[in-house]
């Protein structure tokens, strides 16, 4: 790629978007954000006290103000968080300012992904970690298919296949 073009993660929680983002990031020599970490670097928190304390909602508007921020730089690449896409202009911002990538897995494989996690907020509840990943899905899957330039399946990859998939995908667009 001659010009660097920022490269934009979505996809659900499990399904690889920082580690993938993280191999991304040293195979083209790019700085990567995790959208999630940038929250707690600025609020001296971690995303569950985030959430506890502001709710979703209140989160939502903060990670949309980091990826507001974070997608007018230059040559990036950047992990969202899973329901990132949940405002129409977070989409917009990262459909318009980048090339997006949607990381595609199954419930069985982010059920194994997630299982000994406590970092991801909407799994600490009462209800079944499935029936919450299934919601999600409905909700959540037609919108990154609508910003998605690519969509890949990570399922039976490791990290750093799918990264140099990326790349292979990247060299003819």
């Amino acid at each position: 790629m001659a010009e660097k073009r920022n490269i934009f993660l979505v996809g659900p929680m499990g399904a690889g978007k920082s580690t993938i983002g993280r191999q991304l990031s040293q195979q083209l020599n790019m700085e990567f954000f995790d959208s999630d970490q940038e929250i707690e670097k600025r609020t001296g928190a971690d995303i569950n006290w985030v959430f506890d304390v502001e709710g979703e909602m209140g989160f939502r508007i903060r990670e949309k103000k980091i990826i507001d921020e974070l997608t007018t730089k230059q040559g990036i690449i950047l992990a969202t968080g899973g329901g990132s896409v949940k405002f129409k202009e977070t989409r917009n911002f990262l459909s318009a300012r980048g090339i997006v990538i949607y990381l595609e897995t199954t419930i069985e494989k982010q059920l194994s992904r997630t299982k000994r996690d406590k970092k991801r907020p909407l799994l600490q509840t009462a209800t079944s970690n499935r029936t919450i990943l299934e919601n999600l899905a409905r909700e959540r899957n037609p919108l990154y298919k609508e910003i998605a330039d690519v969509t890949i399946q990570t399922d039976e990859k490791s990290a750093k296949s799918v990264a140099f998939h990326i790349i292979s995908l990247l060299e003819k667009i």
